[in-house]
C-alpha cells in the first residue's frame, strides 16, 4: 500500500497528511501567540503598576538649564512670589528643617548648597513642585509642600527650578546634572 501523501496529485487539493501538518502548525502558532499575549499583558500590568508607584515616570527625562539667563530671571520672580515665604529669599529654608514639627510636618528645606535639593534629578524636582511633596514622602511622614499644578504653569515651575539651580556651587550643579543625565 502506498501512502496517499507520496502519490497525491497536487491538482486534487490538500491531502490528509498536509491538512494534519497545517492544523498542527496553526495550533502551535496560536499557542505561541497566546503565550506571547499573556507575557505582554503581564509586562503591561507591571509597567502600569510602576507608573502608579512613581509619579515622575510620566515626565520621563528632563533637563532644566540653569545657564539659560532668561529662564533664570523669570524663575527668580516666580521663586520670590511663590517659594521664598517658606524656603527663604536666600534659599536658606526653615530652621531645623530635618526635624518634624509638633504637627508632624517637616519644615521647608533649604534649596541652597546646604540642603539636599541638588541630590535629586530635575524630573523629580519638577514633580515635587507640581504634585506636592506628600506624593514622594514615605508612609507616616508628612510634607508641608503644596502642589502647584493649579497655580503655576510648567514653564513657571521649570523657571523657578532654573533659578534655584543657578544659585548652587559649580561642583554641586555638575553633580546634580550628572544625576539628572543618569536617569535618561
Amino acid at each position: 500500500m502506498s501512502d496517499d501523501n507520496e502519490n497525491a496529485d497536487p491538482r486534487k487539493g490538500i491531502t490528509r497528511g498536509r491538512m494534519l501538518l497545517l492544523v498542527t502548525a496553526l495550533v502551535f502558532a496560536a499557542g505561541i501567540g497566546a503565550v506571547g499575549y499573556v507575557y505582554l499583558e503581564q509586562e503591561r500590568k507591571a509597567l502600569l503598576a510602576r507608573d502608579a508607584a512613581d509619579p515622575t515616570s510620566e515626565l520621563g527625562w528632563m533637563f532644566i538649564d540653569a545657564g539659560d539667563v532668561d529662564l533664570v530671571i523669570e524663575g527668580r520672580k516666580v521663586y520670590e512670589a511663590n517659594c521664598a515665604s517658606c524656603h527663604g529669599l536666600g534659599l536658606e529654608g526653615q530652621p531645623d528643617w530635618q526635624k518634624r514639627g509638633a504637627d508632624g510636618v517637616l519644615p521647608a528645606p533649604p534649596h541652597d548648597d546646604t540642603g539636599h535639593t541638588w541630590h535629586h534629578p530635575d524630573a523629580l524636582l519638577f514633580a515635587i513642585v507640581k504634585l506636592g511633596g506628600q506624593e514622594f514622602m514615605p508612609q507616616g511622614v508628612a510634607s508641608g509642600m503644596p502642589a502647584y499644578k493649579d497655580l503655576l504653569s510648567d514653564r513657571e515651575i521649570e523657571a523657578s527650578l532654573a533659578y534655584i539651580k543657578s544659585r548652587w556651587a559649580r561642583k554641586n550643579l555638575r553633580r546634580q546634572e550628572m544625576l539628572t543625565n543618569q536617569r535618561q
